[in-house]
């Protein structure tokens, strides 16, 4: 395959170099979205095609220059935007989506927006890759991590169905070069894939090209179909409604839900669930359901999780319902879209809905304003498990195969001189919710470690993990070893690092 390959023509003939001198530094130096990391790298690398992004690596290896790369700009830490960063590769424009007949897949540029995805592959195929449910977010960052969002209890993550995948390398001898990789048992580069079904994004090469296929495709359709139309269901509680038993009974209720309805195969496993638990002065308590309208169980298996949470809550709130076309209902903006400001967020997976303490605990956190008033926080719970848990630990990189739910925590500030206060409230909560395992999710002690895509960089620091538990084994549990030996392999220099990324043998 050419190192030029592209769906579409490329805008410019060589890769464009932008300094901080160009006109056009300041937007494409603060497309991060978190405020708290400040970019200056020296310079910012824009290709069009896989062969300028060969060039652009190639030059900052002869010249000695540390690297990063950015797709959609989401990254939650400084991961790209860090202080030691000289070149950034900037992805934006490599943005097709379309049809490879040499391969049989769909095959999608790193900049592309998940939106732009569901779009293309719907209206052109009538078919869609199951993936996260912003759809400003860059298929280049999502897609290493996993992936995976409102129909992957139904189809699985994004990896499950990425056949293969075009990653600029740089060998021991610091030679850049585009390489092809895919699932395929006799294809020699078949670790290379493997580590881009979960090892997370910006830790092997840079991706110019994912090739998407699901295993059991036969004829045009190689991926699963979109459903016509989206049913969601809304319920909301007050404050004023919950005090702290009702909470815990509550938050039980959907915890517990999730235990039974989990497993490959359930009815329930069809429905996308979330219970959004914010601040108090911050929101209501938000339940949220999800499921192919035109499923005949569509309306009882909804109702039947409703149902049972508000029971437990002891309160009967009016239910929104609503139904939209698959598009409508999926490019639904992120609330925070378009917003920059000062955020930190940290996750875990769940094999179990956490006990009568940690969720009583919750609460406190939640509703306590004696020395914390800020009401944009919240913690969140969202639906896993079902088709994603059809698929064992190591036949991907992303090893998070038993957990049912989801647990994702975050605030967001303004004022760069609140850091300590918002970041102590986070971190505090955080700690107390799994303080029966030394304050992180581990997979050794009933948890199910973290979701590298929800980049949390404490987990790195012995003063804010204390637990003994390497930030590795949270995020890739058992398949950190081979991780490592496909880093060894294919970036020995370790050309391609950040604070999250695999290290190789022996580091």
């Amino acid at each position: 395959m050419d190192d030029n390959t592209r769906t579409a023509p490329g805008p410019w003939p060589e890769p464009v170099t932008v300094d901080k001198a160009d006109p056009r530094y300041p937007d494409l130096v603060g497309r991060g979205v978190n405020a708290r990391f400040p970019a200056a790298p020296a310079a910012i690398g824009l290709p069009a095609t896989a062969g300028q992004v060969v060039r652009l690596v190639q030059d900052a290896v002869d010249t000695g220059r540390r690297l990063a790369v950015r797709s959609g700009g989401h990254c939650f830490e400084s991961l790209v935007d860090h202080p030691e960063v000289d070149v950034v590769i900037d992805l934006s424009e490599m943005k097709a989506v379309g049809f490879d007949p040499e391969t049989r897949a769909f095959a999608v540029e790193p900049g592309a927006s998940l939106g732009a995805l569901y779009r293309t592959l719907f209206l052109g195929w009538g078919v869609t890759v199951p993936a996260g449910r912003c759809p400003e977010i860059g298929v280049g960052g999502h897609v290493p991590g996993g992936g995976g969002g409102a129909l992957s209890r139904r189809y699985g993550l994004s990896v499950d169905h990425l056949y293969g995948v075009q990653v600029v390398v740089a060998d021991g001898s610091g030679r850049a070069r585009l390489v092809t990789a895919t699932r395929e048992p006799g294809d020699p580069n078949r670790d290379l894939w493997w580590a881009h079904t979960g090892g997370g994004a910006g830790a092997f090469g840079i991706v110019t090209r994912y090739l998407f296929r699901s295993e059991e495709a036969e004829g045009r359709r190689v991926l699963p179909p979109a459903p016509a139309a989206v049913t969601k269901k809304t319920v909301r509680w007050s404050w004023d409604d919950l005090d702290e038993t009702r909470f815990v009974a509550l938050v039980r209720a959907f915890g517990r839900w999730h235990e039974r309805n989990s497993a490959p195969g359930d009815p329930g496993a069809q429905l996308d669930n979330s219970l959004t638990l914010p601040r108090a002065g911050g929101g209501e308590i938000t339940l949220e359901t999800a499921v192919d309208a035109g499923r005949p169980d569509a309306a009882e298996q909804a109702d039947a999780l409703i149902a049972e949470v508000c029971r437990a809550a002891g309160t009967t709130p009016e239910v929104a319902a609503d139904t939209r076309p698959f598009l409508a209902a999926t490019l639904v903006p992120d609330e925070f879209a378009g917003v920059k400001g000062r955020f930190k967020s940290k996750a875990a997976f769940l094999r179990a809905c956490w006990d009568e303490d940690a969720v009583a605990r919750l609460y406190r956190r939640l509703t306590d304003r004696s020395g914390y008033h800020h009401p944009a926080a919240a913690f969140y719970l969202l639906s896993h498990g079902g088709a994603i848990n059809a698929v064992g630990e190591g036949e991907t990189a992303m090893a998070h195969r038993d957990a049912v739910l989801k647990a994702y925590g975050s605030v967001f500030w303004w004022d760069e001189r609140e850091d300590d206060v918002h970041l102590g409230w986070i971190r505090e909560t955080y700690h107390e919710l799994f303080a029966d395992a030394g304050g992180v999710p581990d997979p050794g002690r009933g948890y199910g470690g973290a979701f590298v895509n929800y980049a949390d960089a404490d987990f790195t620091d012995p003063e804010l993990n204390r637990s003994g538990v390497p930030w590795h084994r949270l995020y890739f549990r058992g398949n950190y070893a081979r991780l490592q030996e496909v880093k060894g392999r294919w970036d020995p220099r370790e050309v391609f690092r950040h604070a999250l990324s695999v290290r190789p043998p022996g580091a």
